[in-house]
């Protein structure tokens, strides 16, 4: 690649690291918004450019990625790249400042386990910016982060349903919230992940800079307003507990596909067990076969859907694999004795 289009990306043995070029200016910016990012090892990349994207867009009047409204930074140890979940690093643009030059020190987490095991530098700077009293944002995993920085003792802390377990199982000082989307408790903010970091983002420019620029960022990224802090996370499509592996993995096939439902030979097969050992499995861990099971987890998730969505029931039918509205209404009768329409307030 030619070094007049290199565009800040630089290669790595294994990976390519995309290192985001710092504002060139003489002129010192006294913005209404600050932000510092962590990047725990293995971070998700879609929330952290989700709210990267969203002060940037918010930054300028235009479109140029000038840092006027909002000054934001990528920290670490060293200026070593910080790899992602998958695989795309990061460079960081300077090492760790200090927290009080900052509105909001945001975490950014990933792969649970990497977050859980690794870099004590973030636990300490974490701790660092507590001691400074500024308020930390947890992005996907990194509300753990701050759970391992001791930060969350008896606070509530929005965490993806996907994790909801893993932080109930192990942490019982922290109050588990996989029902909405973030939550602010002042200066402990937590999000369950994903592009609900861009409608945390609008919330945070909201606060500081007005509701035009964040309708003005999000409009950009062809998203309407921020969703609010309460408004309901998808949910998985079954709570239900089971203890054997193969029954596990098979559960989040099976919600996974809901608007096309999979035989049990095309599961089978890509569990690599054979079909009459997994049906075996599936009634000695559920009491239902799989197909059964398979059709009460479409259900339920429709009638989530009909609780917590204004859609319309086509389009729920279509979402939970039903050939029409009238095949899911009958089915869904069948197994809560009352029509979908009357599960509306």
């Amino acid at each position: 690649m030619p070094p007049s289009l290199n565009w800040g990306l630089e290669k790595s043995s294994q990976t390519m690291a995309i290192s985001m070029p710092k504002k060139a200016s003489s002129t010192k910016i006294s913005p209404s918004l600050s932000v510092g990012f962590v990047l725990m090892p293995s971070f998700t990349l879609l929330p952290f450019s989700a709210f990267v994207d969203a002060l940037r867009l918010a930054a300028d009047e235009g479109d140029q990625s000038q840092q006027i409204n909002c000054h934001w930074t990528v920290m670490g140890p060293n200026l070593e790249p910080i790899s992602s979940s998958s695989g795309v690093q990061v460079k960081p643009w300077e090492t760790y400042r200090d927290p009080t030059e900052f509105d909001y020190i945001v975490v950014v987490g990933g792969l649970l386990q990497k977050t859980l095991q690794g870099s004590q530098h973030v636990i300490d700077y974490l701790q660092q910016t507590n001691r400074a009293h500024v308020p930390i944002i947890g992005l996907c995993t990194g509300s753990f982060a701050m759970i391992r920085a001791g930060l969350m003792h008896q606070r509530r802390c929005c965490v993806s349903w996907f994790h909801y377990k893993d932080l109930s199982d192990h942490y019982s000082d922290v109050i588990p919230v996989a029902e909405q989307l973030f939550v602010d408790d002042g200066d402990r903010i937590t999000c369950a992940g994903g592009a609900v970091a861009a409608d945390l983002a609008g919330y945070i420019i909201e606060r500081h800079l007005g509701q035009s620029w964040a309708r003005k960022s999000l409009r950009i990224l062809v998203m309407d307003n921020p969703r609010p802090a309460n408004a309901p996370q998808p949910q998985p499509a079954s709570d239900y507990q089971v203890n054997n592996k193969w029954v596990k993995r098979a559960l989040l096939i099976l919600e996974q596909n809901l608007s096309r439902p999979l035989s049990t030979d095309e599961i089978s097969s890509r569990l690599n067990i054979s079909k009459r050992q997994l049906e075996r499995l599936f009634i000695s861990e559920t009491g239902d076969s799989l197909q059964k099971f398979y059709r009460k987890i479409r259900l339920n998730y429709g009638l989530w859907l009909l609780q917590n969505t204004p859609r319309l029931i086509t389009d729920i039918a279509e979402e939970t694999g039903f050939a029409d509205t009238a095949h899911f209404s009958r089915a869904f009768r069948a197994a809560f004795d009352k029509k979908p329409t009357q599960c509306r307030d």
